[in-house]
């Protein structure tokens, strides 16, 4: 508690302290960690933001999220080849805890067949990472499907209560 007192009425001392370096470590936590060697991987996700529909294009999101350090590259291949038009991207933003994060836009109007890639160039891998789209179904369309199936099913079982029990009242009053 005195630390943070001390620190919040002279705001100068924080910024000190983030720049003092013990040989190629940073302190952090009540740890010492080597930040200048460390490196963190990033968790890279590729989804669909929009449908193409009439004159209006598709659009892919290739986000990297809680990697170290801050420099990557992102780049999109459509059929083994860069695609560099239509292509938008963030800074990359921090985290607030090391982290960082960064989101890579591609507009397209898909081909029947094709090949789209996201290409992830980072310090945590020496060669580039590739994640490739899977255009079959997007994660709201097999919830979709799959939500109908078991609704399909249920309906069913239900029908099927409902007459076994309607087949055993008409013959109980027959007798």
């Amino acid at each position: 508690m005195k630390w943070a007192d001390d620190f919040n009425k002279k705001p100068e001392w924080l910024h000190k302290e983030t720049e003092i370096t013990i040989g190629k470590c940073k302190y952090f936590g009540q740890q010492f960690l080597p930040m200048v060697e460390q490196t963190v991987k990033p968790e890279v996700i590729i989804r669909s933001v929009r449908q193409a529909i009439g004159k209006s294009p598709a659009m892919l999101i290739c986000s990297a999220y809680d990697f170290y350090p801050k420099p990557i590259k992102l780049t999109w291949m459509r059929d083994d080849k860069e695609v560099t038009a239509d292509v938008t991207s963030t800074e990359e933003l921090a985290d607030g805890d090391w982290y960082y994060q960064i989101h890579s836009h591609l507009e397209y109007f898909p081909k029947p067949g094709e090949k789209i890639s996201c290409v992830v160039e980072h310090a945590s891998s020496h060669r580039p990472m590739i994640y490739h789209w899977d255009s079959s179904l997007s994660e709201s369309d097999r919830n979709k499907m799959i939500t109908g199936a078991a609704g399909v099913v249920l309906g069913v079982i239900i029908a099927a209560g409902g007459l076994i029990f309607y087949k055993r009242k008409h013959t109980a009053h027959i007798i």
